[in-house]
C-alpha cells in the first residue's frame, strides 16, 4: 500500500504544480527526493553514551537505522580530534520518506510550543529546505521519561526543485505549514 502523502503528490500536488508554473513537460514538476535528519551534540566528545542515546532516539523516530558521524577534521579550541564521534544521521528515500514527512506534518509539528509556523526563508537557493526542531520530544514515539537530554535535531527537505519559489508551494501542497 502507497504512504497517503505519496498518494496526495501524485493525484493533486503535481497536477497543481503543473498548472501553476506551466510546465512543459510532467518530469519537469518538483518532487521530494529524500528528507536527511540529523543531529550532534558537543557533549559526545566527553561521553559518548549520550551520542548513542541520541543515535536510538534519532532511529525511533525515523524507522530506520542511524548512522554515527565521526569528525572531519581536529579542531584544537573544542578539543575535538579527527574521527571523534559527534553526531548521528539518517537518510531517509522512498515510502518511509512519505511516512516520515506525514508524521512531521500531522502529528510532530503541532505539538511545538508557541508554534506560529516554519520560517519560509529556510531554503537554500537550489530548492532545498531546512528546519530545526528544538526538542526531539515533539515525537509521540519517545518517551519523556526515557530520554537522557533534550536534543535538537536538523531535517533537510531536498528536493529536485529549480527554485525555492517552486519547492516552497511544493512543500506547502504536501502540508508543511509555513508562517505567512
Amino acid at each position: 500500500m502507497q504512504p497517503r502523502l505519496k498518494t496526495m503528490y501524485r493525484e493533486e500536488v503535481a497536477s497543481g504544480l503543473l498548472a501553476k508554473f506551466a510546465y512543459k513537460n510532467v518530469m519537469q514538476v518538483p518532487r521530494l527526493t529524500k528528507i536527511v535528519v540529523n543531529t550532534s551534540m558537543k557533549e559526545a566528545i566527553q561521553n559518548v553514551k549520550l551520542l548513542e542515546a541520541a543515535a536510538a532516539e534519532v532511529t525511533l523516530v525515523t524507522g530506520q537505522k542511524a548512522v554515527v558521524r565521526r569528525a572531519r577534521r581536529s579542531i584544537a579550541n573544542f578539543k575535538l580530534r579527527e574521527g571523534m564521534p559527534i553526531g548521528a544521521k539518517v537518510t531517509l528515500r522512498g515510502a518511509k520518506m512519505w511516512e516520515f514527512l506525514d508524521r512531521l506534518v500531522t502529528v510532530a509539528i503541532p505539538r511545538i510550543r508557541d508554534f506560529r509556523g516554519l520560517d519560509p526563508n529556510g531554503f537554500d537557493g537550489r530548492g532545498n529546505y531546512n528546519m530545526g526542531i528544538t526538542e526531539q520530544i515533539v515525537f509521540p514515539e519517545i518517551e519523556y521519561d526515557q530520554i537522557k537530554r533534550i536534543n535538537g535535531m536538523n531535517i533537510t527537505f531536498v528536493t529536485t526543485a529549480g527554485s525555492d519559489d517552486e519547492a516552497r508551494e511544493l512543500l506547502r501542497l504536501l502540508g508543511v505549514p509555513f508562517r505567512s
